[in-house]
């Protein structure tokens, strides 16, 4: 099955989407299909890659809040892409412009919306959520959900990266086909990739002595992911026990994330590790993940941490909030530094090693990446026999 993907959230700098698409891009080639993805770029090229697959940038402009990102323009040249690579099915992923390229393109592959993100949740939730209720939010922004509604219509199968963003469209009245939920790399993340030498010498660049507890944060830099939130939480927790974070990651708030850590002397902020065996030796030599975003529908470096064997801090709500369960995480109300402080003082205050013992049990359940690219594959499979079906009934009614 030849799958392209015309993928506005896709960027080489970019986070959670760049990195489940080149995952999924090696795995259907192990499976046997091609996965191509059409992106925007600062200039049109192709990147191949060398597991399968490959990357088509199409000029575009980029996005002036976060110029990692950028928005397709023109749908000529998609177009013309797709008429080259007849696919068996086109993906989209956005509401914005490559919704309605996708839509348009009179080819005969299965059109199928794949749902990563919840926009209501990400910008009017988060920017009015202090002066309203989010039932006065989603009643004023309902015009949003309609529209969605229509742009669905003109798809094949409308999918969801997991049972967050399904549960959410479902409760707003818009069409949602399934949930076929991500996974990760479980062969890459370990507990056995636990470095002690590592750990000392991450919490010594905290000023911290390897008695005490290191706290690993992973994300871009974008307001959605609440790094101030988080950064003042483990500076209140740090007044009642030794406690330092490792932050990896950058985006359009690095500066200003620099500035609020100040000179907090338990607090390093690092560049992203793009390397993944060295990310996963990262995250495992921790003491456990604090992550501070509600809104995500998928906690894919939640379930990374996870599969390392560490223990979580996450918001009550969101991706990360699915792969929390009480014997291995605590849990505060989303944006709240002062219930996050106190959720880091609670876990860990727990018995240590029977916390850990119950994260590596749950490291072996996490999902796999192979898994999500089977079940989609097959759902797409399902599909195209279902509407070839329905067009052969049709053709013989009218003959």
């Amino acid at each position: 099955m030849r799958i392209v993907e015309v993928n506005e959230l896709y960027s080489p700098t970019g986070g959670g989407v760049r990195t489940y698409i080149d995952a999924k891009m090696a795995i259907l080639a192990k499976q046997g299909h091609e996965l191509i993805v059409i992106a925007p770029g600062r200039v049109t090229r192709v990147e191949e890659r060398p597991t399968g697959g490959r990357v088509i940038y199409v000029k575009s402009p980029t996005i002036p809040i976060d110029r990692n990102y950028g928005l397709f323009w023109d749908a000529a040249p998609i177009h013309s892409l797709l008429d080259d690579l007849q696919p068996d099915v086109v993906e989209n992923c956005s509401p914005w412009r490559s919704a309605g390229i996708v839509a348009d393109w009179t080819g005969p592959a299965l059109k199928s919306w794949f749902l990563h993100n919840d926009n209501l949740e990400a910008y009017p939730k988060r920017w009015l959520g202090r002066i309203a209720s989010g039932e006065r939010i989603e009643r004023a922004f309902d015009w949003y959900n309609r529209y969605l509604d229509r742009c669905f219509r003109r798809y094949d199968a409308v999918i969801t990266n997991g049972p967050v963003l399904f549960k959410r469209y479902r409760a707003r009245g818009v069409r949602v086909d399934a949930a076929i939920p991500l996974g990760i790399d479980r062969a890459r993340f370990s507990p056995a990739l636990r470095d002690e030498a590592l750990r000392a010498s991450m919490l010594a660049q905290c000023g911290l002595p390897p008695d005490a507890h290191l706290l690993l944060a992973v994300g871009r830099h974008h307001p959605e992911k609440r790094w101030p939130m988080v950064i003042d939480a483990v500076q209140r927790a740090g007044a009642r026990l030794p406690v330092g974070m490792m932050m990896l990651g950058q985006g359009p708030d690095t500066a200003a994330l620099e500035r609020h850590i100040g000179r907090s002397p338990h607090i390093r902020l690092y560049r992203p590790v793009y390397d993944r065996p060295q990310l996963a030796t990262f995250m495992a030599s921790a003491d456990a993940f604090i992550h501070g975003a509600s809104n995500e529908t998928f906690g894919l470096v939640a379930s990374e941490a996870l599969a390392s064997g560490l223990p979580l801090v996450v918001p009550d709500a969101g991706g990360a909030f699915e792969v929390a369960r009480p014997t291995y995480a605590e849990t505060y109300r989303a944006g709240d530094a002062y219930d996050c402080a106190a959720a880091i003082v609670r876990l860990f205050a727990r018995d240590q090693p029977l916390l850990h013992r119950a994260a590596r049990v749950a490291a072996a359940h996490v999902r796999s990446d192979e898994q999500h690219a089977a079940d989609l594959v097959a759902f797409y499979a399902r599909r195209i026999a279902e509407r070839d079906a329905q067009a052969s009934d049709q053709a013989r009614r009218s003959a």
